[in-house]
């Protein structure tokens, strides 16, 4: 099996996130998403994030056909260990983080940058 591997918040999806799980999918045989914490969200984007909650975006991502697992993930350590079980072979990531540490990158045989749609961007949605 090969097991395409990739996280965020996905606070607020929008079109940008469903072309990458697409793109992704079409890499592998089995793609797996690890979601942020709310308290990690929180961290990095702000007080006033996550907006919708942990559960709810679990929830939005496994009603998602192009995605066969979720997991949650609240530090480097547990991002790392969540891609080690779910076996990845490959981490798919925005083509923002291509000059990036890629966090596990050195733990998957290849690291796939996506090439972002448009000016998709959740913090920009929420700025209205």
């Amino acid at each position: 099996m090969n097991v395409i591997w990739t996280n965020g918040c996905f606070d607020v999806l929008h079109r940008g996130h469903i072309e990458l799980f697409k793109y992704a999918k079409s890499l592998g045989t089995h793609l797996v998403v690890g979601v942020d914490t709310d308290e990690r969200v929180k961290a990095s984007k702000g007080s006033g994030r996550p907006f919708n909650n942990l559960q709810d975006r679990v929830a939005i991502l496994s009603a998602i056909s192009y995605i066969d697992k979720v997991c949650v993930f609240g530090s480097d350590n547990e991002l790392e260990e969540q891609i080690l079980a779910n076996n990845a072979n490959t981490i798919v990531v925005g083509s923002d983080y291509k000059n990036k540490r890629v966090i596990g990158s050195e733990l998957v045989e290849t690291v796939d940058f996506f090439e972002r749609i448009s000016d998709y961007s959740t913090s920009k949605i929420l700025a209205g």
